[in-house]
């Protein structure tokens, strides 16, 4: 019993580290993107940008998902400065939602992981794109003025200061929201860990059997797994024998969108009723539209 409980912490401590080291780059970038948008991009530049048109405006935003290297481990602190920035919340969430699915890295692994199925590739972009943009467009009518936790201000920032100047609060800024965000990441992390741990995966895949519980299952795992969206589609893969396509499919579009640990950071910038509608909305239509797959 107690060589048992040994080998599960074991194994938990594991999983644990292996997650942190795999988001920790993520994470990096990402406040490092967020430090650049506060220095150097200006709100006149992403007026240009972002068109007036709520459906052009959502639909410009799920573009910009297929030109950013990221996952959705570093996402989020880019998402909460463009919305302090001045992008209408909903835009924002609609690039944060696809981000990390459909950018040209994870594409491309999970053309790799499903042995060079060009398939499985345009059903796992297609069903995010379709998810995020109803999602952004209902967010639009919703009268929320100020998502976030705290007051969106004006910050000051005095574009004529010299670039090393710049690059140094870029930094700062840097430093500031890695330390912010890494407590969440360790936290979701860990819990993360323990589930896959003391919950074995074989007992969801004896209740995933039917064509509708097979989808919320995998949704389930994909949130519990917490993977990496780089990662995720090789994972995926090895469910071919056990669980349907569009099962799968969801499982790749439902855990960049949410999962424990980018759900806890979501928590630490926004409104707890807003990352509840996000959630919501996600798991709600990822289950609709990968059923008709």
């Amino acid at each position: 019993m107690t060589s048992n409980l040994y080998h599960s912490f074991l194994q938990m401590n594991t999983i644990f580290i292996s997650i942190v080291v795999e988001a920790l780059p993520f994470i990096l970038i990402g406040v490092f993107i967020s430090g650049i948008i506060q220095i150097f991009i200006t709100e006149e530049m992403l007026s240009k940008i972002i068109p007036k048109n709520r459906f052009g405006a959502v639909f410009v935003a799920i573009l910009l998902g297929f030109i950013f290297p990221g996952c959705e481990c570093g996402i989020v602190p880019i998402v909460s400065r463009l919305i302090k920035k001045g992008v209408p919340h909903y835009v924002a969430v609609a690039f944060m939602l696809t981000g990390p699915i459909i950018n040209p890295i994870v594409l491309f692994a999970t053309f790799i992981a499903f042995g060079n199925n060009i398939e499985l590739v345009i059903y796992r972009a297609g069903a995010a794109m379709i998810v995020a943009y109803i999602i952004g467009i209902i967010l639009s009518y919703l009268k929320i003025e100020n998502p976030l936790k705290h007051d969106i201000e004006t910050i000051a920032v005095n574009h004529t200061m010299p670039v090393k100047r710049k690059l140094w609060n870029v930094c700062v800024h840097a430093i500031e929201e890695f330390f912010s965000m890494g407590k969440f990441l360790i936290l979701g992390a860990l819990i993360a860990a323990f589930v896959q741990t003391f919950i074995p995966t074989s007992t969801l895949m004896k209740i995933g059997n039917g064509p509708v519980t097979s989808i919320i299952v995998m949704m389930l795992l994909a949130f519990i797994l917490s993977l990496c969206s780089e990662a995720d589609a090789f994972v995926a893969s090895s469910f071919q024998s056990t669980f349907s396509i569009n099962s799968i499919v969801a499982f790749m579009v439902f855990g960049p969108m949410v999962d424990i640990k980018n759900t806890l950071m979501l928590f630490q910038h926004f409104k707890s009723k807003y990352v509840f509608t996000i959630i919501g909305l996600a798991a709600i239509l990822t289950f609709a539209v990968t059923i008709l797959i």
